[in-house]
């Protein structure tokens, strides 16, 4: 038994030697050691040994199950410590090569003007409100006097999900929702994106991004509105900017008006941009029609109000002196950069 035990050892060691991963060392110890291994087949025979030669093949026994074990655990060192350097060896970085320039993000054009409009309002008492883009008639068209027949409401002119949902056209929708939940005194505006069926071209698209704006209080009157209007207008684009008031018709205001700017390509003489007139539609507004109050349950009597909206898009390209809304868009690194 003693040949045995030596022979195993022996045996084992050179295995051991050449194994050439750890499973091979995971393997080698369930044959070697193991419930069914060689080392313990040759335990189980201990029984028929003389008790004067039991404790000798017993210490011979352990002296190689630990030899075996202790060559398992180093062969294993070995292997790991052989596996790391050929890691290190093709995973090494040549520190001296140059590094990879990475793009640095900045806000978008568009987000930096609606910043910047939020901060104009906001430093005249207005809070900003927002509400659902998927909004039903009754908000968009019905509560501000858009009755059905009315051109906006015609499919050709609007995204209809049914009948009496939709994207909405403007952000009304968001001060429809505020006369009803809030009592006066309200200065608001309501930034967000409005959907169209607008044909796509230099200042035209089907998706767009809007901020309107609505004060209900005692005594409101059209002056308030001008003031504001000529305040904004003044903080955006510097105190010479020229602001021109026309009448016009929307059916939530009334009296109504639509307010333009001198044309920044042609300083007013005309061109492509604005259509020959020298000026470009900036925004519409008007004085709350008392029908609209009165749906929302205030008293005409009482409040008086004043509304606006303002096409963000149009407001960016006046202030960075861009020609094409369709500019802002495309993601177009050249283009962005420069802002």
């Amino acid at each position: 038994m003693k040949e045995q035990l030596k022979t195993i050892q022996e045996k084992a060691l050179a295995e051991i030697k050449n194994a050439s991963d750890t499973k091979v060392l995971d393997d080698l110890k369930v044959k070697l050691l193991g419930k069914k291994g060689e080392l313990t087949a040759i335990l189980k025979q201990m029984g028929g040994l003389s008790p004067e030669e039991r404790p000798q093949i017993g210490q011979l026994a352990n002296d190689v199950r630990q030899s075996i074990e202790n060559g398992i655990a180093n062969m294993r060192e070995q292997l790991k410590a052989a596996q790391t350097e050929l890691k290190l060896k093709s995973e090494r970085v040549d520190v001296t090569l140059p590094g990879k320039h990475f793009s640095q993000g900045r806000r978008h054009p568009l987000n930096t003007v609606l910043d910047e409009l939020k901060e104009i309002f906001k430093g005249m008492g207005y809070s900003v409100v927002d509400g659902p883009e998927v909004e039903e008639t009754k908000y968009v068209f019905d509560m501000l006097n858009t009755d059905e027949g009315h051109p906006a409401r015609d499919p050709q002119d609007t995204f209809y999900i049914t009948d009496s949902i939709l994207l909405r056209t403007q952000t009304s929708s968001v001060q429809i929702r505020t006369m009803l939940e809030q009592a006066p005194p309200i200065a608001i505006i309501s930034p967000g994106r409005v959907y169209r069926r607008d044909a796509v071209d230099s200042t035209h698209s089907p998706i767009f991004h809007q901020c309107e704006g609505l004060v209900v209080d005692k005594g409101i009157t059209f002056s308030d509105l001008k003031g504001t209007l000529e305040m904004f207008a003044k903080r955006l684009y510097g105190n010479d900017v020229k602001v021109r008031f026309r009448p016009h018709h929307f059916p939530y205001t009334e009296p109504s008006a639509e307010v333009d700017l001198q044309c920044f390509k042609c300083g007013g003489k005309g061109c492509p941009l604005c259509k020959g007139e020298g000026w470009i539609e900036m925004l519409g507004s008007g004085i709350v029609h008392p029908q609209v109050l009165i749906n929302c349950g205030i008293d005409p009597e009482v409040y008086s109000g004043f509304a606006f909206g303002i096409g963000l898009e149009r407001i960016a390209m006046m202030r960075y002196e861009v020609d094409d809304l369709r500019l802002f868009y495309e993601n177009d690194q050249r283009f962005l950069k420069q802002f």
